[in-house]
């Protein structure tokens, strides 16, 4: 029987990490539009005016391209929804994802299509039927089994339950990514305690923190160690994706609109590679333990499958922030291309750089590239070593000029350790050289 097939679809949360998305194979990305998405506190989410741009980039390069607006909205929302919808319908965006109705309504009066958001918690082939009015994709809830996944998706086949554009509704579920303790990410301990809405896409991330217990009655108090009892590790399905792709799922979403573009690269690449895998019959465990060394790499709370396998209960983590077994430091920035010798320029900005680091650049227009440095000159000479206010050119014939010339003037370097956020108006670029600390990270 042949497969059908699987769309992989990656975060996107700044330039750098959709040019990575799309040359990691990635056939679709989804993106925050100003503070109507669920990741409005903690990432640098696209304005209205980058809409264009975004649908451009993914059109050129034959990926669709999906908003979330995926909030509660308030009555107050409504006059930026709405323009932010209508510069959607024009640029051509592919979908948007949604669970407020007032988005639904919207998009369904000016003919966008429509996926329903984890945060409406599908959980049953009656809200499929219910939703099918509406949206064309449905993202289930991410507490569900594998068997009751395959369960609404033979039931979606057997009622042939369709959406508006005549096609049976396909089904989406998370295989990567941050997992939160509430239910499909339904949470107000954010704002209890903080005044700060989780549902808004203002999370403080209190159950990332560690906890005492204290007797009411004694006043004695107990650290919770080895676990952060409310924080779980990052959900990671490529152990049982040959399970997950035979439950008869249509879209595997990887989360993380927070993370680097290093992160979207090595998830999106494995994932891609694995997909593939299953598809010609070589998938296999071998496989498998290489990938999942390959995504430790990057930013991470450790792995678990979730609830797919039929877990009542979350995996915790034992730290609060990333267990990547390599980090990344900012230092410095491009300045130049030379075009006739394939050669950029750079000026070191913090730390230092030697003959054998590995290099990581990313830039709007090139996304990720990764490269470990043979040759170094200094200040117009071959040196092994580069220092604090030096300027370097390193070789870098094996990319296209498009890419490079696009995005030089907006490059940085990386090299030994772990910054907490990309400086969104231009490229960064890093080398891995030895574990260090690591800085905290949202996701």
């Amino acid at each position: 029987m042949k497969q059908k097939a699987i769309e992989l679809l990656a975060p996107a949360g700044s330039f750098d990490s959709l040019q990575t998305a799309i040359n990691a194979g990635a056939q679709a990305i989804y993106f925050g539009v100003e503070q109507l998405n669920m990741r409005t506190r903690s990432a640098g989410t696209f304005s209205i005016n980058d809409i264009k741009e975004v649908s451009s980039i993914c059109k050129a390069n034959g990926i669709r391209s999906y908003i979330t607006l995926n909030t509660v909205m308030y009555e107050h929302d409504m006059q930026l929804l709405k323009s932010i919808l209508k510069e959607a319908k024009k640029q051509g965006i592919d979908a948007v994802i949604a669970a407020d109705f007032s988005v639904i309504n919207y998009c369904n009066e000016l003919g966008i299509p429509l996926h329903i958001s984890t945060q409406a918690n599908v959980s049953n082939i009656e809200s499929v039927i219910f939703f099918s009015k509406f949206a064309d994709v449905i993202v289930l809830a991410r507490e569900l089994t594998l068997n009751q996944v395959k369960g609404i998706c033979d039931e979606i086949k057997r009622k042939k339950i369709k959406g508006p554009s005549g096609a049976l509704i396909k089904i989406e579920i998370f295989v990567h990514g941050a997992l939160c303790m509430a239910i499909s990410g339904k949470c107000y301990l954010s704002l209890h305690t903080q005044n700060a809405s989780a549902n808004r896409g203002a999370c403080v991330q209190n159950c990332r923190r560690s906890y005492t217990v204290k007797d009411t009655e004694s006043g004695e108090e107990l650290a919770i160690e080895n676990e952060y009892i409310m924080s779980p590790k990052d959900l990671c399905c490529i152990d049982i994706l040959d399970q997950v792709i035979a439950s008869g799922v249509d879209v595997l979403k990887i989360e993380g609109r927070t993370k680097g573009a290093d992160y979207v690269q090595v998830v999106t690449q494995c994932y891609k590679e694995a997909i593939l895998s299953v598809k010609n019959g070589t998938f296999s465990q071998e496989k498998v333990a290489v990938w999942k060394t390959e995504m430790s790499k990057v930013y991470n709370r450790g792995f678990w499958e979730g609830y797919y396998l039929g877990r009542t209960l979350g995996e915790w983590t034992k730290q609060p922030s990333s267990a990547a077994t390599e980090k990344k430091i900012y230092i410095g920035k491009g300045t130049k291309y030379y075009p006739k010798i394939a050669v950029g320029e750079f000026i070191i900005e913090s730390g230092s750089l030697k003959t054998g680091d590995t290099l990581m650049i990313t830039g709007p227009k090139c996304g990720m590239i990764k490269e470990k440095i043979e040759t170094l000159v200094v200040n117009g000479n071959k040196s092994s070593e580069a220092l604090k206010g030096d300027l370097i050119t390193l070789p870098f014939a094996q990319f296209s000029l498009w890419e490079f010339t696009a995005a030089v003037l907006c490059l940085g370097l990386y090299t030994a350790s772990r910054v907490a956020e990309q400086v969104r108006a231009g490229g960064i670029a890093g080398a891995g050289r030895i574990p260090m600390g690591v800085a905290p990270e949202r996701t």
